[in-house]
C-alpha cells in the first residue's frame, strides 16, 4: 500500500492548524475536500485517524502515522540533498516551554540551525506537557521535565533552571514586610503563568502548607509580560534565574525565598532513528545545553 500524499497533506494540515478549514486555506482547497481526503485515508487504514473536533487532534493510530509522516519528509529532504538536488532547507518541529524559549535555547540553537540547515518551528507548552506532543507526532523532538523516553525516543539529561521566588521591592515591602510568611500569603496575589504552571502552588504547598485556591492569582501567559507584571508589582512569583538575576543585583526585584530555589530538570526528547541532520542537532543542542544550565545530580544523568 502506498500512502497518497493529497490525502497524507490533508491529515497533517488538519492537525497543524487544528481544523478542517484551517487545513483548506492552508492547502488551497475546500474544507469538503479535506474532510473527503481524510475520510478516504481513514478508509484505506480501516482505523479513524483524526477526531474532529475543535481542535482537531489524531487518534492513537493517527499519532502513529503523523510520527511516521513528520519524519518521512525529514528523510526524503536529506536524501535529495545527498543527491545534490535542491530539496530546500527542512523544517523540524520541536516542543518547549517557554522560559526556556525565552533564555538560553535561542542562542543556543542558532548557529547549530545555520550549520545544519534547518528552520524551526517551535510549539510551546509546559514542560510537564511537552512529552504530549512528541507522542501525539505533532513534533519531531521536545524539551521535557520526564525523565523517562517514550518507546522508540531517547531522552538525554540536558541540566537544571534555576527559578527563584521574586517580586518587586514595592511589592515585597507592602505585602511582606516580615518577609514571605503563611498569612500575609494568604491575600498577597501570585503572578502565575497559566493553568498549567504548578511551580507557584507546589511551592507555596511545600514551604507555607498553602493549598492552591487558598491564595489570589494574576495569569499572564506570555514570557516578557510576565516578567513585566512582576517588575509593575502585580504580585510575586517565579522567575528563572536567567531573567531575574540582574533584576536581582540591581535591587529592582528581591528574592523572597533566598534559602529555597526551585529547580527544574529538563530532558532531550528525540527518535533513535532519525534524518542525520536532526540527529546532529541534537547532539550539539545538549552539549550547548549543558554549558548554561546547571548540572543535574549524578543519579539523573543518566
Amino acid at each position: 500500500m502506498k500512502i497518497d500524499p493529497r490525502r497524507s497533506s490533508a491529515f497533517t494540515a488538519a492537525v497543524d492548524t487544528g481544523s478542517l478549514e484551517g487545513a483548506a486555506d492552508q492547502l488551497g482547497i475546500t474544507s469538503s475536500a479535506v474532510s473527503q481526503r481524510i475520510s478516504a485515508l481513514e478508509q484505506e487504514f480501516g482505523t479513524p485517524l483524526l477526531v474532529r473536533s475543535r481542535p482537531c487532534r489524531p487518534t492513537i493510530p493517527g499519532m502513529r502515522l503523523l510520527q511516521y509522516l513528520r519524519r518521512s519528509l525529514l528523510l526524503e529532504s536529506e536524501f535529495l540533498a545527498e543527491m545534490g538536488m535542491d530539496a530546500g532547507p527542512a523544517r523540524v518541529a520541536l516542543a518547549v516551554n517557554n522560559d526556556t524559549l525565552a533564555t538560553w535555547l535561542l542562542p543556543a540553537l542558532a548557529p547549530i540551525l545555520a550549520a545544519e540547515g534547518l528552520l524551526a518551528e517551535f510549539v510551546l507548552d509546559n514542560q510537564g506537557h511537552t512529552f504530549t506532543l512528541l507522542e501525539e507526532g505533532r513534533v519531531l523532538a521536545c524539551i521535557s521535565g520526564k525523565a523517562q523516553p517514550m518507546h522508540g525516543c531517547t531522552a538525554m539529561p540536558l541540566g537544571l533552571m534555576r527559578y527563584r521566588m521574586v517580586a518587586s521591592t514595592a511589592f515585597a515591602r507592602r505585602c511582606f514586610p516580615d518577609g514571605i510568611e503563611r498569612e500575609a500569603a494568604r491575600v498577597a496575589p501570585v503572578v502565575v503563568f497559566d493553568r498549567k504552571d504548578s511551580l507557584q502552588s507546589a511551592f507555596l504547598l511545600e514551604h507555607l502548607g498553602l493549598p492552591e485556591g487558598s491564595y489570589p492569582c494574576h495569569y499572564v501567559p506570555a514570557s516578557d509580560p510576565y516578567v513585566h507584571a512582576i517588575r509593575l508589582g502585580f504580585g510575586y512569583g517565579m522567575l528563572p534565574l536567567e531573567q531575574c538575576q540582574l533584576l536581582l543585583d540591581t535591587g529592582e526585584l528581591v528574592d523572597l525565598a533566598l534559602r529555597f530555589p526551585v529547580d527544574v530538570p529538563l530532558y532531550w526528547h528525540a527518535w533513535r532513528i532519525q534524518p542525520q541532520r536532526v540527529e546532529r542537532m541534537g547532539v550539539a543542542l545538549v552539549a550547548a545545553a549543558r554549558a548554561v544550565l546547571l548540572s543535574l545530580p549524578d543519579e539523573e544523568q543518566g
